[in-house]
Order: C-alpha cells, then structure tokens, then sequence
C-alpha cells in the first residue's frame, strides 16, 4: 500500500488529474479489486477511481438514463441520483441510492448490482433491481440517503433517512437485497429534537471492537459556504441502537459527539462515509470551498485515529503518497 502524508496545513481537497478539486456531493468511499472508489450524487451517480486517495479519475456512472420506474414514481427528478452506496455480498457488488421530491418526503431508494467495478471488465454492467422502499407526504420520514450494513452476525441492514422523524434502519434480505419478510420493524436510530426544521441526515454505520458507530450529519448543507453542515458520532453494542454519544445523550434526543465541523476554507463538510481497509481508518465527506458556486460540493478525505475510550478523533487531509 502506498505510504500517506498527513500534516498540517496540506492541501484541503483531493484532486483531479489536471489539479482542480474532485466534485462529489454525498461521496461513498470504497476499496475493491486493488482500487479506491467514490460514488456520489449527480446526474446517474458519478463513479471516480484513485490508486492513491489523493488524485481520482471520473470512471462513468451508475446509469446513463434513470429506469423508467424512477422517472415513472419522480418525474421530476431529472436523473438526479442521490447518495449512492456501495457493498460486496456474495460474489455480486450492491449499489444502493435514492432520489427524490426535493425538500419532501416523496422519495424513493433502488439498488443496481454488479459483478465487477472494474470498467474494463467485460463483466462489467450495472443491472438495475428495482425499488428497495419508498415514502410519502404521509410519511413521518423520507426515504434518502441509504448505507447498507452487513453485521457482525451477518444480516443486512438499509440505515436511511432525514429530517422529520430522523434515521431510520430495515433489514434487508441477503439473498435478494430487497426488504427482509423475517423482520418487518422499522427501527428508528436518531432524531433531532432540538431545532427545527430538525436537520439531521446522512447516516453512515461502522462495526469497531464491540461496538456499532453512528456517524451522522447535522444541520444546513445546501447553503454554499454558509452551510453550518457538521459531522456527528453515537455508538451501541446493538445496532439497532439505542445510540448514544461521549457523553451518555441518546440520539434519539437531539445527541450525537462532534467530530468535524467548518475550518479554514473547508465550510460545511458533511454526509460522510468511513473506510476501514489495510489498518488504516478514512473518513470521506464533501464540503463547499467556493464563494461564487453555492451549489459546488467538493471531496476531501481525512484520517480517523481512536482513542483510549474508542471514540474516533479526526486527522489531517490525505496528500499525494511520498
């Protein structure tokens, strides 16, 4: 594996080939087939690749043209993909995303597998298979934003959700990869209580020495580099929770430790995902660097040390390897 810089006063983003910052709102950072890949929020889904975590080629997209089902239930989604996740189950690659009604709880979340991430592959094709969950104006919560989680027993889990009644999690079938029949509940992992609108999304889950982590995100994103977005963090030793922060608060009231918020010139970093691979940690999120493009969300990846009590503690930017 190549050796990584971490240091003070580096450089804030990764970097595209010709040096500008890598665009990737809601990135998904992944390691397969000797690869690191982000998976983010764009038209069809972008897919990037990197050797090294610092400099990324665009590699193409979950879909060219949305399924008919999605323009068929969201008309107006304009082939906006949303957060796009990604896991290995069995010999296939899942790729989990949602999209939406923006600013409503009309949404819904698919997936597409894969047998290969490797484009070049003539195994490579994404295959659409269908809607995983949906919701409503009815509904007390909104169907975006999904992680699917494998645990440590080795059931599948969809974490999910945002705003209203907050993060929500249903086990899937791991054989189909859609909804499980044995376990039907809806459990809910946390909540915002404290503001409103009660701004809470972008879950991420991570199994670490006994216990399940809830990274979450708090507050306003899509306000440029006024956003107040930032990175939050609970744990349990059950992961469908109760969750609970450093300082005892649940998530289900408003709790959640603070890891990473606005600094320097990185403004409103959030919906992040964690990579453990090759006993190193990384935190991926995205974050707003550019007063003139309030709507320009750029990839920044960083490492995460433990510390004595196992809560994670966020490092510097990764840098081009030595």
């Amino acid at each position: 594996m190549a050796a990584f810089l971490l240091a003070a006063g580096a450089l804030s983003a990764q970097q595209l080939a010709n040096g500008k910052p890598v665009p990737a709102g809601d990135p998904t950072l992944f390691f397969a087939e000797g690869s690191y890949y982000i998976f983010s929020s764009g038209p069809g889904a972008p897919i990037l690749c990197s050797s090294d975590l610092f400099t990324w080629e665009p590699i193409g997209r979950l879909f060219e043209k949305s399924p008919a089902w999605v323009t068929e239930a969201l008309p107006q989604h304009a082939g906006y993909i949303w957060a796009p996740d990604i896991v290995k189950i069995g010999g296939e690659y899942r790729a989990y995303w949602s999209t939406s009604s923006p600013g409503s709880r009309r949404s819904v979340i698919g997936f597409a597998s894969n047998r290969t991430l490797n484009p070049a592959s003539p195994d490579y094709r994404w295959v659409d298979r269908g809607k995983v969950i949906e919701t409503f104006l009815t509904n007390n919560w909104n169907a975006i934003d999904p992680q699917c989680f494998v645990d440590q027993e080795g059931k599948v889990w969809l974490a999910m959700g945002s705003y209203w009644s907050g993060i929500k999690l249903r086990r899937l079938d791991r054989e189909t990869g859609h909804l499980s029949a044995e376990d039907p509940k809806l459990y809910s992992l946390a909540r915002r209580t404290d503001v409103d609108p009660p701004a809470l999304e972008g879950a991420y889950l991570v199994w670490r020495d006994g216990y399940y982590y809830l990274f979450v995100s708090f507050d306003r994103c899509h306000l440029g580099v006024e956003s107040n977005y930032n990175i939050r963090v609970g744990r349990s030793r059950q992961v469908t929770g109760p969750y609970t922060d450093r300082e005892g608060r649940p998530l289900m009231n408003s709790g959640g430790t603070l890891i990473f918020e606005s600094q320097g010139d990185v403004r409103g970093p959030g919906h992040n995902s964690v990579l453990r691979h090759g006993g190193h940690t990384w935190i991926a999120f995205h974050y707003f660097n550019d007063p003139k493009r309030k709507h320009s969300r750029v990839l920044q990846i960083r490492a995460i040390t433990w510390d004595e009590n196992g809560w994670p503690k966020v490092g510097e930017p990764v840098q081009p390897p030595r």
